[in-house]
């Protein structure tokens, strides 16, 4: 699976550390950005990571900012987007079980690297149970 990951200068710290853990799992991660902890727009990046994910439907994204709730309103702005903000693993499992999640946001100033990791690990591995919750979803667009 590919998964893109984006992060602002908030969350620059914790993107580094998400794509060590994704590499791990033996996913393959593409970076959008950015390279460094200077300033930047965290939509400007959501967007560039929404692009990514839409014109590749079986991947995922990852979002880091401050708090994590402004890449989760960018996100959620973009057609065939459901990010999630999950600030807990059982948060994270739920999104992708129940709400088919397609981007995790989280927030480097809400939660420290082992939450992040485990975080990551629940989000990456549940599975969408479709059913009941497929015809929620589709009433989504």
């Amino acid at each position: 699976m590919q998964v893109f990951i984006a992060s602002d200068h908030a969350g620059f710290r914790l993107k580094e550390f998400v794509k060590e853990v994704l590499c791990a799992k033996g996913l393959e991660v593409c970076d959008l950005g950015p390279d460094s902890d200077l300033r930047v727009d965290y939509p400007d990046f959501a967007k560039k990571l929404c692009e990514s994910v839409s014109a590749n439907a079986e991947s995922k994204g990852v979002l880091i900012c401050g708090s994590g709730i402004g890449m989760s309103i960018a996100a959620n702005r973009f057609s065939g987007i459901r990010a999630a903000l999950c600030t807990d693993p059982y948060l994270a499992k739920m999104a992708r079980a129940h709400n088919d999640a397609n981007v995790l946001c989280m927030g480097e100033r809400v939660i420290g690297q082992g939450e992040a990791e485990e975080i990551v690990l629940q989000f990456f591995s549940a599975e969408f149970e479709g059913g009941r919750h497929l015809e929620r979803v589709r009433k989504l667009g």
